[in-house]
């Protein structure tokens, strides 16, 4: 086994506490994050986060094929 699975994904818990108060809330509203590095999860489908790139906000909508994968990507 890797040192990397055993570690697990990098998520950041402020955008997960975001997103999931947007779940309970049953809204779809655009979240400001400048965490490039946060793993995609479950949770995360169906949301647009406006990833800061260094310069600007870029939208990203989440969908099923991009859970896995980083924000930055």
């Amino acid at each position: 086994m890797a040192r990397s699975l055993k570690k697990g994904a990098h998520i950041d818990f402020n955008l997960l506490n975001k997103v999931e108060a947007l779940n309970n809330q049953n809204q779809k509203k655009v979240v400001k994050t400048w965490a490039r590095a946060c793993t995609i999860i479950p949770e995360f489908i169906g949301h647009t986060f406006a990833v800061h790139n260094g310069n600007k906000f870029i939208p990203v909508f989440v969908s099923e094929n991009m859970v896995g994968h980083k924000l930055g990507e």
